[in-house]
Parts: structure tokens; sequence; C-alpha cells
């Protein structure tokens, strides 16, 4: 869907072969636009800010309108609900500690079995502070078990954290069974949206969570964090921050000086993506952009998805495209293969894929494949075509 030519590492070819990204799941590939805010900012703009000079109000002006942008990317209700850090499990640790500081020892948080160590690993910490941390269990087929959930969301739950799409399996999860489920026994509940934000639009108002956090660099940007917080919501917790930080939302979970750069290229990606759509405002361009990216994407996924089945050596792991909503990922182990081996030799042919949990460790101890590497797995991006999936199936047919 979109055009290779926008994407200057696209056109890397190794020994007359072209490069073949199928590593998006970890970070997508930048456009030219979005390497060219960057540089152009450091040209023209770099300064820091509240200052009374050019380049210190034009980075003000920057910061406002990332956050501005943003919002709008995510359906919320305006800029005072987007905070910026230097990725989601920073900002995600900040989270935790400051609601650790308002939860009371016998508290209940709830997490998943499938999620990111970044989405387990700060609120497993709380336990330390007397909090319960109770997991949502998986079931063999990579889905979660919401028999699981209605069980163990109880009036002592407080903060239901989840992802709304896993980078193990390709799960979309039931975030809307989750918020229901929450909302009846008064809890707060935070998305991870990394893996999902890059394939599907967001709207966080109609999904009615609390937090939501996800990665620019997964949706053809730079390494930076977004936060979203319910309005009014962060200004009721107490963060950590400098006395000097300005003490009420969106900033007060930001510490020190922020990316301006890098935002910049935020900025662009946004632009780059909404350019694909059709419309008279951003949010209009934006939802009809990821309306082609999700049947582009879905559309490919699923010729990959065939093709890997019809090899007796290769099992996928994950649920199938019978489903509703999957994420455009794809995970598979060898029969006798270790996923370093298999990505070892997709490297050999040029196709670059990644082996491993992808820092989704706990799935992969529950789907029993930590002692065998973990997975190879593979992604769907919207400059994916149609010959790159027949180039990666003519490679594993002769795996």
């Amino acid at each position: 869907m979109f055009n290779s030519t926008d994407f200057p590492s696209l056109s890397r070819y190794h020994n007359g072969q072209k490069a073949l990204f199928f590593d998006g799941p970890a970070g997508t590939q930048v456009p030219e636009v979005v390497v060219r805010a960057i540089t152009d900012y450091y040209y023209n703009s770099n300064a820091n800010t509240h200052g009374w000079f050019k380049t210190s109000t034009e980075t003000d002006e920057l910061i406002h309108s990332v956050r501005t942008k943003t919002a709008t990317l995510l359906g919320a209700e305006g800029p005072e609900c987007i905070s910026f850090g230097q990725n989601m499990t920073t900002l995600t640790y900040s989270l935790s500690r400051a609601i650790g500081k308002v939860f009371q020892p016998g508290d209940e948080i709830l997490v998943t079995q499938l999620d990111h160590e970044a989405n387990r690993g700060p609120w497993l910490e709380l336990r330390k502070a007397g909090l319960v941390v109770r997991e949502i269990k998986l079931q063999p087929g990579g889905q979660l078990d919401y028999e699981d959930m209605r069980v163990k969301i109880n009036e002592k739950t407080r903060l239901v954290a989840m992802g709304w799409a896993s980078n193990f399996t390709g799960t979309v999860n039931d975030i809307h069974l989750a918020r229901k489920l929450s909302r009846d026994v008064g809890a707060w509940l935070l998305i991870d949206a990394v893996h999902y934000a890059p394939h599907f639009v967001i709207d966080v108002q109609k999904c009615d969570c609390d937090f939501l956090l996800c990665s620019a660099y997964k949706f053809y940007g730079p390494h930076v964090g977004l936060l979203y917080a319910r309005k009014g919501l962060l200004d009721r917790l107490p963060t950590q921050r400098l006395r000097t930080t300005d003490q009420h939302a969106p900033f007060k979970i930001e510490t020190g000086t922020l990316n301006h750069a890098a935002l910049a290229g935020v900025s662009a990606a946004i632009d780059y993506i909404a350019s694909h759509g059709s419309g008279d405002v951003l949010r209009q361009q934006l939802e009809s952009a990821f309306d082609l990216i999700t049947k582009h994407e879905r559309k490919l996924a699923r010729q990959l998805y065939d093709g890997i089945c019809s090899y007796k050596d290769l099992k996928l792991i994950g649920p199938s495209f019978d489903v509703g909503m999957r994420a455009p990922t794809l995970s598979f182990t060898h029969r006798e293969k270790s996923a370093a081996q298999v990505c070892k030799y997709l490297a050999r042919h040029h196709i670059y894929a990644w082996d491993g949990h992808f820092y989704a460790l706990r799935a992969a101890e529950v789907l029993g494949l930590v002692p065998r590497g973990g997975v190879t797995r593979m992604g769907i991006s919207a400059y994916i075509t149609e010959e790159d999936v027949r180039n990666v199936m003519t490679a594993l047919k002769n795996l």
C-alpha cells in the first residue's frame, strides 16, 4: 500500500538481492519525510523550550502541535491528555510508581500471561508494596481465557493492565469485555497498544480506557513513547518529578528535556499515514488510511499464513485468520530447526525476521516454547508487497 520509494531503507540490496523487511513488529522502517522532519528541526529550530527567541518559540509550538496531532491519532479529548517519554516501558514504570502510591496493600492488579514484559514487570514490581498482582491465563491457541478474566476481576481489583494486540501471537484481545468487567468493579483499564497502533485505528474515547500507551517507532516514526491518560486522571497521581517541572498534566510525568527532533518525526509520521487517506480533516484522513492499511495487511498476512500452514515442517503459533480481528504478525516453529537456525537461513536470503520471545517471555513459557528458542516471527507492514510475500514463501519452501 505504501510506496516503497518513500522509504530510503527499502532500496537496500545485498549481492544483487533486494532486502525484505519482515521485521516490522520490532520497529518499522521510516519514510523519507520523517527523516527530513527530524533533520529540518536540527537545521532550523534546535533550541530548548520557554524562551523568548524564535527557535525556542518554534520548539514550544512544535511540542503543542504534536500533542494535538497525537490526540487526533488516538481519538483523545485533547492535547492535555497526551504525554511523551523515552519509550512505552519508561512511561509505564513512571505510571506504576505513581499508581502504587495511591493503591493500598491488598488491592489487586490484573495482568495477562500474553503481554509484553513492559506491561507486566512494572506491575509485578508493586508486589513489594503489598499489592496483589494476578494473571489472566493464556490458552494453548494463543488467546486469553476470558472465563478466567471474569473470575479474577473482583471488588478488590483496582487496575486491569492488558495489551490490545500481542506481538508474539498476533492475537487481538477483547478490551471491550475487559472494560465492561473493570467498570463493574470500579477499576481502571490500562491498554498497551504498541502492537495494535500500526495496524488498526484507535479511538480511546470509544474504547473508554483510562490509560493507553504506544510507540511511534512501530508506526513509521522515531523512538518516542506516547501516553494517553483520561482527562483529569494524571493530575490525581503523585508522579515522580522535579519541583521545577510543570505540576499538571500532561507535563507532570515527563522527566527532563524531551527529544524535540524526534517529536518532529512523530508529527511527520502521523501526516504520512494520513496522506494515504481521504477526508476534510486529519481524523477522517487517519481513519480512512487505517482502513486501507488494515485491509492491505490482512490480505498479505492471510497469504503468508496459508503458505506457512501448507508446509508440514512448520507450525503456526496463535489464532487463525478466521477470527474477526488479528494482527498481521505470524509466529511459527520448525519441526527440527530452532528459531535462530530458521532466521539465520532467512538472513542468508536477505529476509529480515526475528527469533525469540520478543519480551513476551511469559507467553513463551506458558506455551512451552522457551527450550527451543522461542519462535520465528514475521510481520506485515504497510510497505510489504505481494511479491515480497511470494519471495518469502519460496525461501520457506526450500528450508
